[in-house]
């Protein structure tokens, strides 16, 4: 392929003016591609401020019930929701994730019926309910994967009969995808997404939201390297993927985003799938640190959804998310 050289082809030409810029731009990011994780925690009319966390809350259903309508209203096409369970629900195999009753379950339905159109997804995973903050439970001191594959299955299908339109099972167990999706198709919940967190990094990015979930003092100077995939690794996240998919995943994720670009391109790329990033709590607290102290402007929050979006992601969970959206419904 050849093109023409200087100053025959000037490449500023369709740089020079707004509306050209617009024209000629290849990638976009829409309102349709935002996904607002909300963090819940119990009581009533209650919002509290995450310090490592900038400008993101923990809420009790009432405000989540509020923000959720907002993020419709916005055409937010979906939240994804995270319990703050209290520490005296804690225990070491998770059982509170197994009530019917639990912070989740009754969010979901809270929001379900004020706004019924507003897409649902939720974690599927035992870290937030657990005493020791792993994502499963622990026999003879290692994450014992059927065992955690088996509550994860009955978890599902407790969100799924709150209302979750999607699950997205963040635990990085072997083979809970298709135990997952069998018994969601033997329940009849056969339209049921799954979301799956296939290539999940053991990372430091994560920091902030262990914070928000009160699962960092439970894990201590512990890591999930056991079971979470090698930063270092990309070939592996393919087999991921490949996995994932052949036992009945809709959607894959990669976590985290941005230190993971290549990772997006070439599983959207070999996939063709829709392929989800997420823009991790370290990620975006880092922004939001350079923002307050005047380093960088809010508008690096859309340049860096727009490098996913680039890189081949269908959407993008974000705490900026609304932001964005009041940023786009403005232009």
């Amino acid at each position: 392929m050849t093109f023409g050289q200087y100053p025959q082809t000037r490449l500023r030409r369709t740089r020079m003016q707004a509306w050209t810029r617009r024209l000629v731009q290849e990638h976009h990011v829409r309102v349709d591609d935002l996904i607002w994780p909300l963090f819940i925690q119990q009581g009533k009319q209650l919002r509290t401020p995450i310090s490592s966390l900038p400008k993101v809350e923990r809420l009790s259903i009432d405000q989540a019930v509020i923000e959720a309508q907002a993020a419709y209203q916005l055409g937010i096409p979906a939240v994804a929701l995270f319990p703050a369970t209290p520490a005296a629900l804690k225990t070491d195999d998770g059982k509170e994730a197994l009530n019917p009753d639990n912070l989740i379950c009754q969010t979901i339905k809270a929001i379900k019926s004020a706004c019924p159109e507003l897409g649902i997804i939720t974690d599927v995973a035992l870290d937030p309910y657990t005493t020791h903050g792993q994502d499963g439970i622990i026999i003879n001191d290692e994450i014992a994967n059927d065992a955690t594959v088996a509550i994860l299955i009955e978890q599902s299908l407790l969100q799924v009969a709150a209302g979750a339109d999607v699950i997205a099972p963040s635990d990085m167990q072997d083979g809970r995808i298709g135990a997952i999706r069998q018994a969601l198709e033997a329940q009849g919940h056969h339209n049921t997404l799954i979301l799956s967190y296939a290539a999940k990094y053991a990372s430091s990015f994560y920091g902030p939201f262990r914070d928000a979930v009160g699962s960092s003092n439970s894990l201590g100077k512990k890591d999930k390297k056991s079971y979470q995939q090698d930063p270092a690794n990309a070939d592996e996240a393919l087999r991921e993927m490949a996995l994932d998919l052949q036992e009945g995943a809709d959607m894959i994720m990669v976590k985290p985003g941005m230190p993971y670009l290549d990772i997006i391109q070439r599983v959207s790329s070999t996939y063709r799938i829709p392929t989800f990033a997420y823009q991790v709590s370290g990620e975006y607290a880092m922004m939001q640190a350079a923002i307050a102290n005047g380093w960088l402007s809010e508008a690096v929050l859309l340049e860096s959804l727009l490098a996913f979006k680039r890189a081949g992601a269908s959407g993008i969970f974000t705490y900026a998310a609304k932001f964005i959206a009041e940023q786009l419904a403005s232009i």
